[in-house]
């Protein structure tokens, strides 16, 4: 088990690693919390997760933890350093199995648009050590396409069709 380094909320707004996806959604910021707090929902969205398990009992909320199950083996022990329900959920790897992260966090923060819809803005910030560290900034390109396919079509979809 490798020990990351700690995330400060600040991070995830001017942090050289960081990717930002803004999308909007055909749902409310209540019914898109009670699908990030379904841990069943996120392996049928979020193509690269296999598992989740909140570590923490409800109501979620600041200190809460989890564990997700990545493909390749990954796995992420979590702890949310903020949460709002309905407004706002953040957190950072505390743990990781893989001695190539050595911090990761994601930001999700939800606007209600009225009318039954709302907006996520959603940030991820990695570092990464060794090879993968040396080479990430040319990776840049293809891990901005891939996390907006999760937001665009993952999410998106799953929300059409479970409502």
């Amino acid at each position: 088990m490798y020990k990351n380094s700690q995330i400060q909320l600040s991070d995830f707004d001017n942090h050289k690693n960081k990717f930002e996806i803004i999308t909007e959604y055909d749902c409310t910021p209540s019914q898109l919390f009670s699908i990030f707090e379904d841990a069943n929902s996120w392996p049928q969205w979020a193509e690269s997760i296999i598992d989740v398990e909140w570590t923490s009992p409800k109501p979620f909320g600041l200190g809460t933890t989890r564990t997700v199950t990545m493909q390749g083996d990954l796995k992420g022990y979590e702890e949310f350093i903020a949460w709002e329900n309905n407004k706002r959920m953040t957190f950072q790897f505390l743990h990781c199995n893989k001695k190539f992260i050595h911090r990761f966090g994601e930001d999700y923060r939800v606007k209600d648009l009225g009318e039954g819809r709302c907006e996520l803005t959603w940030i991820v910030i990695m570092e990464l050590n060794g090879f993968l560290g040396l080479i990430s900034p040319l990776m840049r390109g293809l891990m901005q396409k891939r996390f907006r396919s999760i937001m665009q079509d993952g999410l998106s979809n799953y929300i059409a069709n479970n409502q």
